[in-house]
């Protein structure tokens, strides 16, 4: 992994935690991922029709990633009603990279290292060390669940959209379709189940939904872009630093305590990053 892709996962892992705190600070986290998966529409299309009509045997992928974004959203969605954003975006991010080592040391063909593997591990710690305060705390133990559905549901969707995204050949189309799927799925499949009424919002609720949008395809492009030119396991763990930038948003923009365990799990997950670029 160049120095050049080690920057952009980096920003792309920022982009990421934005976009869920910007979800997690609305008042209906449900309609703010419905306004988000609304805008990801015309998003996508804006881009998908400006590159290249993919080849036939591209569109199971783009159908895949789509039903895997339904169930990733969906748990996301019910997490945060139940939890803080520094709890369970490391419980929800934490898990996938573990998932996605495990099987990939079974199911994909990248070459990655034994040094690679100790850093997912300490990383790892780091996320599982984050998200321990739902222990000791005393805090809604019912979001667990859901941020476990939610990781294994990213768990699906990494190695997914990295293997289709080659399929593809083209990083940007095959993204820009998924948004496309992903926003017609969950937009109609929560609305179907919760009512219209989720569209109602007022226009700042609209605005904050568009820049989440923004940001999650930002994050989402880079990353399976990442995807084509290094090891999926490695770029899939190396995007979990996002936890390290949701903690510090949820300290300094949403005031939540920052704990010893919170600096040391932030420590963790650094160290992690380090030895996944030797």
């Amino acid at each position: 992994m160049s120095l050049f892709v080690l920057l952009a996962v980096l920003g792309a892992a920022f982009l990421h935690a934005s976009w869920n705190a910007i979800i997690k600070v609305g008042t209906s986290k449900v309609a703010a991922m419905v306004i988000l998966s609304v805008a990801e529409v015309p998003i996508g299309l804006a881009i998908a029709l400006t590159r290249p009509w993919p080849a036939a045997e591209v569109w199971p992928w783009v159908l895949a990633a789509g039903c895997c974004h339904f169930a990733y959203k969906s748990f996301l969605t019910f997490a945060y009603e139940h939890g803080d954003l520094s709890r369970v975006y490391p419980i929800a991010r934490g898990a996938a990279p573990m998932a996605v080592a495990l099987v990939g040391a079974f199911a994909l063909s990248d070459a990655v290292t034994a040094g690679q593997y100790a850093g997912i591990a300490v990383l790892g710690a780091g996320i599982l060390l984050m998200a321990r305060g739902v222990f000791t705390s005393g805090e809604e133990r019912r979001l667990l669940p859901y941020a476990l559905g939610s990781a294994a549901a990213t768990a699906c969707y990494t190695m997914i959209d990295g293997l289709g995204a080659r399929v593809s050949g083209d990083a940007v189309a095959y993204v820009a379709w998924v948004f496309v799927a992903d926003g017609l799925i969950f937009g109609t499949g929560m609305i179907a189940w919760k009512g219209t009424a989720l569209l109602r919002a007022d226009a700042r609720a609209w605005a904050s939904g568009t820049a989440a949008c923004a940001a999650s395809y930002g994050a989402y492009a880079i990353s399976i872009w990442a995807m084509t030119v290094a090891p999926i396991a490695v770029v899939a763990a190396l995007r979990e630093t996002s936890i390290l930038f949701a903690v510090l948003i949820g300290w300094l923009v949403f005031g939540e305590r920052m704990t010893r365990d919170k600096a040391l799990a932030s420590a963790l997950i650094v160290a992690g990053v380090m030895l996944t670029r030797l």
